[in-house]
């Protein structure tokens, strides 16, 4: 709440402080507290335990740590710069690398020797993880999506069956912690994981059999990560084209 990570227990009235406060952030970064009391009809003294509540010695102390959290939101919500091809432009020259068509084939050859294939992705990675668990039952073999990993049981599979599953990882950072736990419980089972991240150093693609990492701008919008999918859609069209292709020739 506000510049604190934790959520503040708060009566009716302080509710109604908060509220104001959020909703005229840059006005009472510069207000006396007797001038906040007034506007929200309250004693100064209550203004000064709302403050203490939000951990500040009083409310000085309160003021100079919103008007750095006013700055703060301020910096990050910039606007969104326009479309710039060059990014994608290069993602598709990398694609014709050793490299790249390595980590394909890798995971082509995994793929093509799956009976199951999930899917595991959060946020905007999740939409994607759909997208591909569609694409792939389309073309070569049944594929789903795990819409909430720490919560899909996966214990009651065969044996048999577990060497014969692949989890497909999404994800921009490589750091989700839900989808790592996700992809210790498939290691432990003796399944196959790839994951498609921006980055090869980070722990999902460490963590992977393969992983295909593409490297294009990371782009932030306030605390959401807008970074652009296409080539994650390029990599999951050409992994179930190239595994279609196989399947067709045998």
């Amino acid at each position: 709440m506000l510049f604190l990570p934790n959520q503040v227990d708060l009566k009716n009235v302080e509710v109604d402080i908060y509220n104001y406060i959020i909703k005229n952030l840059d006005k009472v970064c510069y207000m006396r507290v007797r001038d906040l009391a007034e506007a929200v009809h309250v004693s100064t003294s209550t203004i000064i335990r709302f403050c203490k509540k939000f951990d500040c010695e009083g409310y000085a102390d309160f003021r100079i740590k919103l008007q750095l959290y006013a700055n703060e939101q301020a910096q990050t919500t910039t606007t969104i710069q326009a479309i710039d091809e060059l990014p994608f432009i290069e993602f598709l020259k990398r694609t014709s690398n050793f490299d790249f068509q390595q980590d394909i084939m890798n995971a082509v050859n995994i793929l093509k020797e799956s009976d199951l294939v999930l899917f595991a992705g959060i946020g905007t990675s999740s939409i994607f993880a759909g997208y591909g668990a569609m694409l792939f039952s389309s073309l070569f073999t049944l594929a789903l999506n795990i819409q909430d990993p720490l919560n899909t049981p996966l214990d009651n599979i065969s044996d048999q069956l577990n060497t014969r599953i692949c989890l497909v990882a999404l994800s921009v950072s490589g750091e989700n912690e839900d989808i790592i736990e996700c992809m210790n419980h498939i290691k432990m089972r003796k399944s196959h994981v790839i994951s498609i991240t921006n980055s090869s150093n980070s722990p999902i693609a460490k963590l992977s059999d393969v992983n295909i990492p593409y490297y294009t701008n990371t782009e932030m919008y306030k605390e959401t990560n807008i970074t652009s999918q296409l080539p994650v859609t390029y990599i999951l069209e050409m992994l179930a084209r190239e595994v279609y292709a196989i399947k067709q020739k045998n």
